[in-house]
């Protein structure tokens, strides 16, 4: 008998996989967590989010900012996808951790083009600022995801089981 209590995480089966794409391709918003350079601590922020080509996260960011610039010093981020329903404990509803890595998209551009248009069908009022200087469009690239379905429905996935 071992003294090591069981792992929580359940091994990744293909209805984990469906409601991780599903919290990732329903979301519009998400809270972004960043190291803070001036403290060295964590940071939280609310961000609007979008799908990339790939089915990737994708925000827009303004240089004024205090994510932004954390994220120029340290590209490593998380990103927190799900809300919780109307009724009920929120711990009971499904949220989906992405650990991810900050990727700034230059513009002008092909890739910016794309991905600016992309951003306004899936974000329509960004239209009033997505051209200010100091905005700009940052691919979150999943290096990790932890899924949590609800009470004892932990799971880990990785960039190949959300088909990224």
């Amino acid at each position: 008998m071992s003294d090591k209590p069981a792992s929580p995480i359940r091994p990744t089966d293909d209805d984990a996989r469906a409601l991780a794409r599903m919290l990732i391709d329903g979301a519009g918003h998400g809270a972004l967590g960043v190291i803070d350079p001036a403290t060295g601590g964590p940071m939280v922020t609310r961000i609007a989010v979008a799908r990339d080509m790939d089915g990737g996260p994708m925000t827009l960011i303004s240089s004024l900012s205090a994510h932004t610039a954390a994220l120029q010093i340290n590209p490593a981020c998380s990103l927190l996808l799900g809300d919780p329903g109307p009724r009920g404990d929120p711990l009971t509803h499904p949220r989906i951790t992405l650990q991810c890595r900050a990727g700034f998209v230059p513009r002008p551009g092909a890739e910016h083009d794309a991905l600016r248009a992309r951003y306004l069908d899936q974000q329509p009022k960004a239209k009033l600022y997505i051209d200010f200087g100091d905005f700009t469009l940052v691919r979150l690239r999943i290096t990790e995801a932890h899924l949590n379905g609800g009470f004892g429905q932990a799971y880990r996935l990785t960039p190949g089981d959300l088909d990224l």
